[in-house]
């Protein structure tokens, strides 16, 4: 019997907001498990980050968020893959820089013998303040 389409989205949705809070506590075994081993992350200025990139800056506390959350949050399914977009308001300090800003990110899931990864980010550039 297969997962139905709103089973897939509760799934989906539940995993990126698994994986935004492991973000924001640098939580790196968490982040390793959702994460697919092929994944990367596109900034919004072009930049490229890897998995390995991703972990060891966790890893090393590169950033130390006092709020990392999306708002807005949208899964989209079709058949064996799942964007989920949404607005990500985060604080905190960057190499102890202060930072804090909004912008729209999409995250692409594929279905896998092991369960949904995350395989794909991209973010955009940040918003302009209010």
């Amino acid at each position: 019997m297969g997962n139905s389409i709103e089973q897939d989205k509760f799934i989906v949705a539940a995993l990126d907001t698994e994986y935004q809070l492991a973000v924001q506590n640098n939580n790196v075994e968490t982040m390793d498990r959702i994460l697919a081993d092929d994944f990367i992350l596109v900034l919004g200025d072009g930049t490229v980050i890897t998995k390995d990139e991703l972990l060891a800056s966790a890893k090393n506390k590169e950033v130390i968020y006092e709020y990392q959350e999306d708002t807005e949050q949208t899964v989209r399914i079709w058949g064996d893959t799942a964007v989920v977009t949404a607005l990500l308001r985060s604080k905190g300090t960057e190499n102890g820089k202060p930072f804090e800003h909004k912008l729209w990110f999409s995250d692409v899931y594929v279905r896998t013998p092991s369960g949904w990864r995350y395989a794909l980010g991209q973010a955009s550039l940040r918003l302009p303040k209010e």
